[in-house]
């Protein structure tokens, strides 16, 4: 009787312990994805957001690239 009521016992203090490892393994996992992208969403994005802003009204202000007179006169050449 003492045998089966020690082996439930220690069968249950094992599970206990098994539940506590992997409960602590996913908190870990679950912490280093939280902050992983509360890093990205407000210290990446916000710099990626204002260097694409910059460079969309950088390219407004250019002129459209293209041929000059003096690329297609020698490409019309054919030299």
């Amino acid at each position: 009787m003492l045998s089966a009521l020690l082996t439930v016992f220690l069968v249950g203090l094992g599970i206990i312990v098994v539940a506590g490892i992997v409960l602590a393994i996913l908190g870990f996992v679950v912490s280093v994805a939280l902050g992983l992208a509360v890093f990205l969403m407000f210290k990446v994005a916000p710099i990626l957001l204002v260097a694409y802003i910059v460079l969309r009204l950088i390219a407004r202000r250019r002129r459209p690239e293209g041929l000059t007179g003096a690329d297609r006169r020698w490409l019309e050449r054919g030299d």
